[in-house]
């Protein structure tokens, strides 16, 4: 493992039930910020993740390996225990770690760990500062509370699919989810946020854990922000606009010579600037669209007018006339343009992490989106390997000798 000894989360410990992407994405924030996350695993199989997706790390012989990269990015700075849940033994071992660690994470469906006596009542008893995270589809209660379910399903269930996508009338309306999964990101995210305040008020206040229940359906809905307070003010549901923007204006992708770009005149100063670029100065004085709300009154007309004067420019040359004037704007760009990006590269979010498997000896990742001035994240250890650290955990944290893990293993419950 990288040296993590002096993060912001330094000496909490994470036991991590978490499968997929939400609740491992959550866990990863913690694990970046320093605290030692214990990703338990199924024995044989892993984490459903190492399942999905076509890409993989290669091994030096050309093979493909489990570590895909869905697994990849959800993972690293972790380390693995196999343990079978199903059986009594594995659910003693979750109870006797649970006794070790400050947070535990779970994303089981509402009732399974009770089940398996590994709920928060059962373990509080043992460790009383336990902060317990679950993480569901639905939450801990109501009657969708024994549901399961995928990010899509919550963008469908919670509107975001509905106002997202083409506006009616237009060749390829309809809703539209987003491209990546970005309601478990979101979710995850909540859930780290919950870990934190419940750990700040432990140790602050009561010097007791508590319950974080979080639901993406809760997440799905609450990140619509504007959208869900226009319906809630007004009564009057969104309507699918494409790539307009939310209230500046104009803020639209245009089509130049030769690419795509995306502009946004948020307010009208960017937009008097915008004409003048783009050398119809009058617009910019036209009482059809002097503010805001008269712009968008009038954007379908705007919006062909601007379109045939931004069809004759050059899509680089465009975007440096409108950086120079102070104009928001970017090409629409594919990862190659991403992560060739001067921006990107100095800001350096693509980082490398060893990798015991992999051909190059490497592989790619996302660095920690956020800078601690004095905390800095700076290592990387690659997501682990099934199992990578079961002896670790069993000898070093639960002090369990030869024989004991010798058993563990001939009952095939790790």
């Amino acid at each position: 493992m990288a040296d993590r000894q002096g993060g912001a989360l330094a000496g909490i410990r994470v036991l991590d039930l978490g499968r997929v992407l939400a609740a491992p994405w959550a866990t990863q924030l913690l694990a970046d910020m320093g605290a030692e996350v214990i990703k338990v695993e199924r024995p044989g199989t892993g984490d459903l993740s190492r399942s999905y997706g076509t890409v993989a790390v290669t091994d030096a012989e050309g093979n493909r390996t489990r570590e895909t990269s869905f697994w990849v990015c959800a993972n690293r700075n972790k380390k693995s225990i196999t343990v079978d849940l199903s059986k009594p033994e594995g659910q003693a071992l979750i109870r006797d770690l649970a006794a070790e660690c400050d947070v535990l994470m779970e994303n089981f469906i509402a009732g399974t760990t009770r089940r398996m006596g590994i709920d928060y009542e059962t373990l509080r008893k043992i460790n009383p500062r336990l902060v317990y995270c679950s993480l569901t589809g639905y939450g801990q209660d109501g009657p969708y509370a024994s549901r399961g379910g995928y990010d899509a399903v919550f963008q469908a269930q919670s509107g975001l699919m509905n106002i997202t996508g083409i506006e009616d009338g237009k060749p390829g309306a309809g809703p539209m989810k987003t491209g990546p999964s970005l309601m478990d990101v979101m979710a995850g995210m909540n859930a780290a946020v919950g870990i934190l305040g419940a750990l700040s008020y432990r140790d602050r206040v009561s010097g007791e854990g508590q319950f974080v229940d979080v639901a993406m359906l809760d997440t799905a809905i609450a990140c619509q922000s504007h959208a869900v307070a226009e319906y809630l003010m007004s009564g009057k549901v969104p309507m699918r606009r494409g790539n307009a923007g939310n209230g500046g204006g104009p803020a639209e992708v245009f089509a130049c010579a030769d690419r795509l770009i995306y502009i946004s005149a948020g307010n009208d100063y960017n937009y008097v600037d915008l004409c003048k670029v783009l050398g119809v100065p009058d617009m910019g004085t036209d009482p059809k669209f002097l503010t805001l709300r008269d712009r968008w009154e009038n954007r379908a007309e705007l919006t062909e007018r601007l379109a045939a004067r931004i069809a004759t420019w050059n899509g680089d040359d465009l975007l440096a006339a409108l950086v120079e004037a102070r104009v928001p704007a970017s090409l629409v760009m594919d990862y190659d343009d991403v992560f060739s990006d001067p921006q990107v590269v100095h800001r350096g979010i693509r980082v490398e992490m060893e990798h015991p498997l992999a051909a190059s000896g490497t592989v790619p990742g996302i660095a920690f989106p956020v800078r601690l001035s004095e905390t800095p994240v700076e290592a990387y250890s690659h997501p682990p390997l099934l199992g990578e650290h079961s002896e670790y955990v069993l000898r070093d944290i639960l002090g369990m000798n030869d024989a004991s893990i010798e058993k563990l293993r001939a009952n095939q419950v790790v």
